[in-house]
Order: structure tokens, then sequence, then C-alpha cells
């Protein structure tokens, strides 16, 4: 029942979410550095959608925003989120930021004069792409080799200056952050904490304090300050973890599905193996989560699209049953993405 519960408040069985906004303001966040995973992480949520509607809300809607925050990772966030989860997620990053530039050779003055740059080029001539901010800051005598550039940029993001905007064909450009969402207004730092573990347990719960400060990367003496601010929300459960006392009724399981790369259902806690059992090392390699297949709750499989097709790697063999089902998931996929499908095509083990 546990994982069942987690799956309602993941959107992944029980009523779907209506677009891409209310699938985030559900998450509150979804992890963005794969451009295709972030925008899988949609579909099994919603219904009727196309990556399409993620591209509109980033471009022409500014409804939805990416940039790096909690862990010091690209976030798919709410336009209306973005300034309280900056404002708590990121300080703790730029001490390892500062440590990274240091590394890739960029000095403390080379860093500040890095992030004047990608400051200016984008004041003057609007959004621009990650090649074309290198080639500024190239002409300005900054180091970019190596992992620098994307660093450099990772220091404007923490500084409040920019984030990810419009779609450039298939390219994620940067904007100031003033010019794409406005000003900002002072962020009320325990306000922030009690809306953080008030949303993060409307799309993760059940849950307990160390599940959130290891998603949010925060101290745990933070979360567990914005826990105690909305203690009169929550139900403690018999098992030691916590959930809203206002929360969707449980219901019944998902139907198969295909889950994209970085999936929000792989990070939401410290431990993945009610989801993944034995599996967690093929799933989870150096970092990298790859799209898997869910049956009941459970993994059984992982998955690419390749020449047209899903390809799924299954465990162990699947139920006639759950082949179709995720065959009739693999043609949504393709629908969702706007590529030509031939089915799914099961791999050998």
């Amino acid at each position: 029942m546990l994982l069942r519960a987690q799956l309602r408040s993941q959107l992944l069985c029980g009523p779907p979410a209506r677009d891409p906004v209310a699938v985030v303001e559900r998450l509150l966040a979804v992890q963005g550095q794969d451009n295709r995973g972030v925008r899988l992480a949609i579909r099994p949520r919603s219904q009727g959608l196309t990556a399409g509607d993620v591209d509109r809300a980033l471009t022409a809607d500014r409804s939805l925003v990416i940039t790096w925050l909690n862990r010091g990772t690209l976030h798919l966030v709410r336009r209306e989120d973005y300034p309280w989860l900056h404002a708590l997620t990121t300080p703790p990053i730029a001490t390892a930021n500062h440590r990274r530039l240091a590394e890739e050779g960029v000095s403390p003055l080379d860093g500040e004069r890095g992030v004047a740059v990608i400051e200016r080029s984008l004041a003057v001539n609007g959004p621009m792409t990650r090649k074309q901010l290198g080639e500024q800051l190239d002409a300005a005598g900054i180091p970019t080799k190596g992992q620098a550039l994307i660093h450099l940029l990772i220091a404007s993001s923490l500084a409040g200056l920019t984030v990810r905007g419009p779609m450039i064909g298939s390219e994620h450009a940067y904007v100031l952050t003033r010019d794409w969402l406005g000003e900002s207004s002072p962020v009320d730092r325990d306000l922030a904490l009690a809306e953080l573990a008030r949303r993060y347990l409307v799309g993760h719960g059940p849950a307990n304090d160390r599940d959130l400060a290891k998603w949010a990367g925060l101290p745990l003496r933070d979360v567990r300050r914005g826990l105690a601010a909305i203690a009169s929300e929550l139900h403690p459960r018999a098992d030691g973890l916590l959930e809203l006392v206002k929360r969707p009724r449980v219901g019944n399981g998902p139907p198969p599905r295909l889950l994209g790369a970085f999936d929000p259902l792989l990070l939401g806690w410290q431990s993945r193996l009610p989801l993944l059992g034995s599996h967690q090392g093929v799933v989870t390699v150096n970092g990298i989560f790859r799209p898997i297949a869910l049956v009941e709750g459970e993994a059984v499989g992982t998955w690419k699209v390749e020449g047209g097709s899903v390809r799924l790697t299954p465990f162990e063999a699947l139920t006639p049953k759950a082949e179709a089902g995720l065959a009739t998931d693999a043609e949504d996929v393709a629908r969702y993405l706007g590529i030509p499908g031939t089915g799914l095509v099961l791999e050998p083990s």
C-alpha cells in the first residue's frame, strides 16, 4: 500500500493532470538535465498531451522554467515556484560551484568576470544558446574548456541572473531571469520551508524528513523546521512516515507504463528498493537513471527508442497482459514524441 500511495501522489494512478503545468505543480520540481526525459515525465501523468505542449509552456507561455535548483541539478518548475525554490535550495550549491570552477582553471576573478559577460550578453542580445555564450566568454578571455563553461552558466543561475528560457530549434536558450520572469519579491525563509514541506508531500507522500532532505538538497534541520510549521496538516503513519491529512484516496494501481530517463519516481525518496528490488544497478549507472517499464507499481525492465520502436529489455519474462499493456503504452510514447512508431520490441534479458 505504501508504494501505491506514492504512485497516487506522483499522478501515476488516479485522475490524470490536464496540462504540463498541473503535472509540475503536483511534483513541485522535475529533474530536467535530460531533454527527452523531462518531457516524458509529463506524459504518463497526463492524457492527450504531446512533448510540444511542454515546449510551448517553456517558450510561449513562460509558465514553466528549467534552471539549477535542488541538489545543484537542472529542474523543471512552475514560474511561480521558481523564486522561493531558488532562494531555499541554491545557497548550499554555491561552495561546490566555486570549487568546480577552480578545478577547471577559472579563478575567482575570472568567475566574476564570466558571470558579468553572460549577464551583459543576454541583456544586449536576448536569448542565447550555450554555444553562443561560450563564444562571448572566449572573446573576453574567460576559460571555457572542459567543464568550465557549464559551471560558469551554473554560477550565473545560482546568482539568480539567468534561467533557461525559450527553445531555439532543438536547443534550450538562456535568458535573463528578470527579463523572462520579471522581478522577484523577497522570500520569507520560514514560509518557504513550510511550503516546501507541504508541496513535497503532495507529490511524494508518504515520506519522511530524510527523504525530503535528500530530494531538496537541504540540511535535516531545515526540512524539519518546515515540517514542524505544518504539523497540524500532517498525518503520522504507523510506519513512521508522514502524509498530509488532506490527501487523495489510494485506489487502484497504475496500468503498465513506460517512464522516461530520470523519472521523478526514481528520485523522490532515499530508497528505491521497493520500486527496483535487486535491479537498481541496472537502472542507475554512474548517476544516469535509465528509462524503466512499470507493471503493478514495480520496475520490470529498461527501454529505449531506437529505429522507430520502443525496445524493451525485461528483467524477466513478462506476462501476456503486461506485454500487451506496455505495447499500448509504447504507441502512446511514439504519439507523444511525434515519431513514427512501430510498436514494442522485446530484447533478450
